[in-house]
């Protein structure tokens, strides 16, 4: 069985210039982590708050940890002092949130809205009808200078189907490029980051314009959910909500 840093330069070939990989490190043991950390990589991803503090206190300081599950609004406080990403903004009270905690403690904090492409109902995030010009200017003019839109991020539906895959990642594209440049502070390559495609179907993502990819299994493998009650992150995450 390849080793994680076996598994991490396969990927790595496969990733163009200026595509970010964020290794979704979710169940995984601190030493699984720290193997992929010595394979030179920095950006990591968690969907539970308690299990992220318990990494981030484990681990070295600059890892780069996004936070990519369902975030409830009382565990904001928790991450806002150190979390590098929020890639799973569904709502704009969670926006409200999150720019009122950085902006109490002076920290930017920077975060993707999280768009609903798929047609499983499960899955969370704002429709593209609600990211219209006019909303996302509203929104973004109430934000303080704390709080920085930096892009997008979506998951297809979960399917073989790869004409339904590339529709929900064109969408996100769509969206990006052609409607959010006119109205948010996007920074980065191409306007603003697309976090989209997973193990299953990064390489469509990045055809379709993924400059953010979130790979979990294809790197640790499956994962260990035995660390769950470890990390007290009150029960195993549900399939539909699944980031990597």
């Amino acid at each position: 069985m390849p080793s994680i840093r076996e598994n991490i330069a396969a990927i790595r070939r496969t990733l163009p210039e200026g595509v970010t990989l964020v290794c979704v490190s979710k169940f995984q043991p601190i030493e699984a982590i720290q193997e992929a950390y010595d394979a030179g990589e920095r950006d990591f991803g968690e969907s539970r708050v308690q299990e992220l503090c318990a990494k981030y206190q484990a681990l070295p300081k600059d890892i780069r940890w996004h936070f990519i599950g369902h975030l409830q609004t009382n565990k904001v406080r928790d991450i806002v002092p150190f979390v590098h990403l929020i890639q799973s903004v569904d709502s704009v009270h969670l926006l409200e949130t999150i720019d009122r905690e950085a902006a109490r403690i002076h920290r930017p904090v920077n975060v993707l809205l999280e768009v609903h492409t798929a047609k499983e109902t499960t899955k969370t995030g704002f429709s593209p009808e609600d990211l219209s010009p006019l909303n996302c200017s509203e929104a973004s003019s109430k934000l303080s200078p704390f709080t920085q839109i930096i892009g997008l991020m979506t998951m297809a539906t979960n399917t073989d189907n790869e004409s339904e895959i590339r529709r929900c990642f064109r969408t996100l594209a769509r969206l990006s490029s052609l409607t959010l440049n006119q109205s948010l502070p996007f920074e980065g390559r191409l306007g603003g980051v697309l976090s989209m495609g997973m193990s299953d179907d990064y390489p469509i993502a990045i055809e379709e314009g993924s400059t953010m990819v979130r790979i979990g299994s294809a790197i640790f493998g499956k994962r260990i959910v035995n660390l769950v009650p470890l990390f007290d992150t009150g029960g195993i995450e549900a399939e539909g909500d699944e980031k990597e």
